[in-house]
């Protein structure tokens, strides 16, 4: 699986103040979450997704070839989703896939949470000693202090706009939990 990792802008939590976040209950995908997927896609073109790949998105909503979860608010509004997996051609490697957030919440902790959780389910995998993101330059500074190092660049890799920018880190045991 190569999953693809974007649509979480640079957590500005930190200046805006942590009253602006709200704690997302995560909870496994379920083919109703479908619609709320997309939106979230959608309200995240163009800078970090291209609308050329929203069938291939819609097609993995489908039948998801990973763990997938969404993150919904306490209203149940579903304002994150993501998934994570083992690479199959890389014995060890484990990585995040199809991760966003709602645009309108962009900056307030949500990218944290998720990635939080997804790092934790990655490090219950037994085996998995390093982590591989495929994402954006729009999203490279928030996985620069996740831990993670720019491994590949390609300039509009993705899109017009959108570089391919792959990153890598080893698990490690004192992530956030």
């Amino acid at each position: 699986m190569s999953g693809v990792e974007r649509g979480r802008a640079p957590d500005a939590a930190a200046t805006r103040g942590e009253a602006d976040a709200v704690q997302l209950t995560f909870a496994a995908y379920r083919i109703e979450d479908a619609a709320a997927c997309l939106a979230l896609f959608d309200g995240n073109v163009p800078r970090y997704f291209d609308r050329s790949e929203r069938d291939e998105f819609a097609r993995f909503l489908a039948a998801p070839a990973c763990d997938y979860l969404v993150g919904r608010a306490p209203d149940g509004a579903v304002l994150a989703c993501g998934g994570w997996f083992e690479e199959p051609d890389e014995p060890g490697v484990g990585g995040l896939a199809w991760g966003m957030v709602d645009q309108r919440w962009h900056g307030r902790g949500l990218g944290r949470q998720l990635t939080e959780r997804r790092l934790a389910a990655l490090r219950a995998m037994p085996g998995v000693r390093e982590l591989v993101i495929r994402t954006s330059q729009h999203t490279e500074r928030f996985y620069e202090r996740a831990g993670f190092h720019v491994t590949r660049r390609v300039p509009d890799g993705h899109a017009p706009g959108i570089d391919f920018v792959e990153m890598r880190r080893t698990v490690r045991h004192d992530d956030a939990r």
